[in-house]
């Protein structure tokens, strides 16, 4: 069978004044790092076991392991507070939770208590993640996590002023995300919490507030250590909102947008709302909605397309009620990625009336388009078959860590649409909310991942702890909260879970979280991404897309891997098209390609696929890796291989690269460092030489050729070096100082040019590329010379003064010619002149352990990044001052734009 995706939607708000009311907590958090003295375990959300043996470093297709025991707590813990929180997103009535009686543990610690004096306390603004500031733990095994202390317990308190007028309206805290373990008091009173750092929550403030007057909110996080495999951040590292509705309202996530049918003539949109009442009487309530067209900002434009009618339902007190209509768009302007079709997106204005009155109106941004796996041509969208070209993404944005910016962000993705990328995966939990509005905005097609562990352990305290009792709630909100976004084409319910060994039982597994899927979103299809599951075990048969990691191309397919303990598996996509042809084929990861940007190692392997080793593209006192894009992790591949796999096996949908960017964690192969060596583009955003190989493959028309490796090689002098040109052309020629070295043509199956009998020599080295016999691209490279300036290009000429806004400038040092210094690792010091601050440096060098809010970082293989930010309100200029030793200064203007925190 083809699955058929007909729409979904997303979020963004409209300026006009609704009854309705979403104030974001950004700002007046205090901060403090541990619990008052004397309270060890009093707040502890459920007993752990104790940790006896760190595995940092790890391969990371080791076995997941059973969960182990914890022995019962000698003291009340405070789970059976929390899991209430999760009633409303439990379907079955018996299973939920009662609040126990009495008062909860912790309930007269100090922290907690309205009147506490909290001034000594560090000011913070939201999104925080207060482990980013480090400093990097050096020693230790650490690694896995980022050698930044993630773990621990941390305290945010705020005060809230609610006015008298807002007595009878309903009132509640929601939760982007927090890591982790959170519970939340008011006024002394435990509300409820959340142990799943990746989650949107939220908790009802309904019974605990002082209208008229001051509010206390404490919020306590308890992140675990060895409880992730990559850098997790810590803190309420996503936004906090305010929301007041009035009782008889659109439940939270309460209206659901889908597309059944789509032409270009026509197509039907239904709109399904859910309504609650938390009053204490029946309300008699009229609910219409309205579509509108946006434009590429997301403001609406004219006047409505389309206008539903209005129906009538009675909710009893207490109670909830479901209305469904279905409205019709003319013509309608399908959303779809670039280039060959455009995101335009649409808004449902839903309103509900008492009377004459308007208790609530509810805006959900949407497109409209049609999305069908198809098991023998893979993606069609719109009926245009779209290979998926995508890229694994992990959360963290580099040394701004795991705190949400929306800036940093959209910089990510257009690096990467950039290179021809069209798809994300989110690697591997819940992102940000705002990061799903960003792909509906640019275009971009989402894999939107719940969990990397189900009841098997990957890491002794990892998500494995709280699977029985949060998988549903967890997962009902991630499908209620994103089952709007047009990006979203594919749910996936978990990543290389321990539960492919187990066989049917965790078939059975698979199995409960697709039915819950299926009653929350019944339009888009799941998947789950197998390392180690083949055609013949049950657990593929659950799903509705076969989702492969590395097993396409082969996993240590090669005789030098012979008896490894480790997955060994041949190329799979032939024998999963056999066992499934009825189910579209998806590579979920591929290639985990390893490189340090900038840096080459000699010699050059003649393999087109290698593992890293010493000699073999990898240094071990150096811990770099070469960034000639040959080497890969030991079950990984190249890009070559890639390619050449997807090539023979047209039915395979597409592909996601890991990953995009660096990450921090899971430094394979070298657990001292504090960042992954596996991204195309690097920790600070400089993208390293296989961007442009990927570019040459996925955006065929756009002339292009890139050379490596740089030319600036003092003592290699006569030495081979090999060149490698990376080409959306079919051939090209090289020349070392004008003299040709030969002209070569892509043979089937080849996507780079490699001329490894080069012998260096100072000067130019020139390639000029050819597409059907005619000239097509150029690149060239030139031998650089001695430091002479600092030369520095902010990414964007203007700062918004919001706040949040950032300058990303990229720093080089050049020599009199302007020629960059390719190998330079010259120190900068960044000073900020004006109404601003410098937030952090870094240079994509995966073993700096220079913290990221230093303003002094030497440059990685010549490059270096400052990112800046402009105090709230401020107005004209800032000046970003930088200084190295023996060269002169440089000092440059910001222009600040007025601009108001959203």
């Amino acid at each position: 069978m083809a699955w058929c995706l007909l729409c979904a939607a997303a979020g963004s708000a409209w300026a006009e004044e609704a009854p309705r009311e979403r104030i974001a907590l950004d700002t007046g958090w205090r901060f403090h790092a541990g619990d008052p003295p004397g309270v060890t375990g009093q707040l502890d959300y459920d007993a752990r076991p104790a940790v006896q043996d760190n595995e940092d470093g790890k391969a990371a297709d080791a076995r997941p392991a059973q969960a182990e025991a914890a022995a019962a707590a000698d003291r009340p813990v405070l789970r059976p507070w929390i899991l209430p929180t999760a009633n409303a997103l439990i379907a079955d009535p018996a299973r939920r939770h009662a609040r126990p009686a009495g008062d909860a543990p912790g309930s007269d610690v100090s922290f907690v208590q309205p009147d506490f004096d909290d001034s000594g306390w560090q000011p913070v603004t939201l999104p925080h993640d207060w482990a980013i500031a480090g400093p990097f733990l050096v020693e230790g095994p650490y690694g896995g996590m980022g050698r930044l202390p993630s773990w621990g317990v941390a305290w945010y308190r705020r005060t809230l002023e609610v006015p008298a007028s807002d007595r009878g309206r309903h009132l509640a805290l929601a939760f982007d995300g927090a890591m982790s373990h959170a519970t939340v008091w008011c006024n002394g009173q435990l509300l409820g919490g959340w142990p799943y750092g990746y989650t949107s929550w939220r908790v009802d403030l309904d019974g605990c507030l002082r209208h008229g007057g001051r509010n206390q909110i404490a919020v306590r996080l308890d992140n675990p250590p060895d409880s992730a495999r990559w850098y997790p951040g810590g803190g309420l590292y996503r936004r906090v909102w305010l929301e007041k509705t009035a009782p008889a309202s659109v439940a939270p996530w309460g209206v659901q947008v889908t597309t059944p049918q789509v032409s270009r003539e026509q197509a039907q949109v239904r709109v399904q709302v859910e309504l609650r009442n938390s009053g204490k009487s029946a309300a008699s309530l009229r609910v219409s909605t309205t579509l509108h067209a946006l434009d590429a900002l997301g403001r609406p434009v004219g006047e409505a397309v389309a206008q539903g009618s209005e129906r009538t339902v009675t909710v009893g007190a207490g109670g909830t009620a479901s209305l469904d209509d279905t409205l019709r768009v003319a013509h309608p302007q399908l959303w779809g990625p670039p280039p060959t079709q455009q995101p335009h997106r649409y808004l449902a204005i839903t309103t509900v009336r008492e009377g004459a009155r308007v208790l609530d109106r509810v805006e959900t941004p949407f497109g409209i388009r049609e999305v069908r796996f198809d098991p023998r041509r893979g993606l069609l969208v719109n009926g245009e078959h779209v290979p998926i070209r995508g890229v694994n993404q992990h959360h963290d944005l580099g040394a701004l860590g795991a705190a949400f910016n929306a800036t940093a962000a959209e910089r990510q993705l257009r690096l990467l649409q950039a290179m021809g990328a069209n798809a994300i995966r989110m690697s591997h939990n819940p992102p940000d909310p705002a990061l799903l509005s960003l792909t509906d905005r640019l275009g971009l097609l989402v894999v939107d991942e719940i969990f990397d562990s189900w009841q098997m352990k990957k890491t002794p305290l990892d998500f494995h702890r709280v699977f029985d009792d949060w998988h549903e709630p967890d997962l009902r909100a991630l499908l209620r909260r994103d089952r709007n976004h047009p990006s979203v084409i594919l749910w996936s319910i978990g990543n290389e879970v321990g539960e492919q060994y187990s066989g049917q039982a965790g078939a059975d597994i698979a199995r409960a979280l697709r039915d819950i899927v299926r009653e929350e979103d019944p339009t888009r299809p799941i998947t789950a991404a197998m390392n180690y599951a083949k055609p013949d075990m049950p657990l593929p048969a659950v799903l509705d897309v076969i989702g492969l990691n590395y097993q396409g191309e082969g996993i240590r397919d090669t005789p030098e891997f012979e008896g490894t303990e480790r997955i060994r598996t041949p190329p799979m996509y032939d024998a999963f098209h056999r066992a499934f042809p009825d189910k579209a084929i998806l590579s979920t990861e591929t290639a985990s390609t390893l490189s340090s940007r900038g840096v080459y190692l000699f010699p050059v392997t003649p393999e087109t696929s290698a593992p890293v080793r010493d000699g073999r593209g990898g240094d071990s006192r150096a811990h770099q890796v070469s960034d000639y894009a040959l080497h890969a992790v030991d079950f990984g591949a190249s890009p070559d291989k890639v390619f050449a796999a997807l090539d023979a096996h047209p039915f395979v949908a597409g592909e996601f690269v890991w990953t995009g960017f660096d990450y921090l964690g899971e430094p394979t192969p070298y657990y001292t460092s504090r960042s992954s060596y596996s991204g195309i583009i690097d920790l600070a955003g400089f993208p390293k030489d296989r961007y442009w190989l990927y570019q040459s493959r996925w955006r065929p028309d756009l002339p292009m050729a890139h050379l490596l490796p740089h030319w600036t090689w003092p003592g290699r002098e006569g030495q081979v070096t090999p060149v490698h040109v990376f080409t959306s052309g079919d051939e090209a020629e090289l020349f070392v100082n004008g003299v040709p070295q030969g002209r070569q043509r892509k043979a089937p199956g080849q996507y780079r040019l490699r001329w490894d009998a080069v012998r260096y020599q100072p000067g130019e080295l020139r390639v000029v590329a050819y597409k059907n016999g005619q000239p097509w691209a150029e690149d060239r490279v030139r031998t650089a010379g001695t430091a002479a300036t600092l030369h520095a290009v902010p990414e964007r000429g203007t700062l918004v003064a919001d706040g949040r806004d950032l300058a990303f400038i990229a720093i080089e040092v050049r020599d009199a010619r302007g020629e960059r210094l390719p190998q330079a690792s010259l120190p900068v010091r960044v000073r900020i002149d004006g109404p601003g601050e410098l937030v952090a440096t870094d240079n994509g060098d995966p073993t700096d352990m220079t913290p990221f809010p230093s303003a002094t970082r030497a440059m990685f293989s010549g490059r270096l990044l400052a990112i800046v930010r402009a105090r709230p309100g401020a107005q004209g200029m800032l000046r970003v001052h930088l200084e190295a030793e023996g060269v002169p200064a440089l000092d440059f203007p910001l222009t600040l734009v007025p601009g108001a925190s959203p």
